[in-house]
């Protein structure tokens, strides 16, 4: 059974701050996956790689907060 509130009962408002919080969630773990990625007894990698990581993410968290003031929906990939 899914303990999630659904159908008519959810209020959009109720929708939205479920998903956010888990969309969030689910990010800051990522996001904490990845800094442990800086352990440099385990990995191997250039300031130049780092440096692209964090481009990535600091444009794409840019183009996330557009889309809550124009709602455009553009989506990139990010590659090494």
């Amino acid at each position: 059974m899914n303990s999630a509130p659904s159908g008519p009962l959810e209020t959009r408002h109720q929708k939205f701050v479920r998903l956010a919080e888990q969309r969030v969630n689910v990010i800051l773990d990522k996001l904490r996956l990845l800094g442990q990625l800086s352990d440099r007894r385990n990995y191997e990698f250039t300031d130049e790689q780092i440096s692209k990581i964090f481009k990535a993410l600091d444009s794409e968290l840019k183009a996330t907060k557009s889309k809550f003031a124009n709602g455009s929906n553009a989506r990139r990939r990010f590659t090494l």
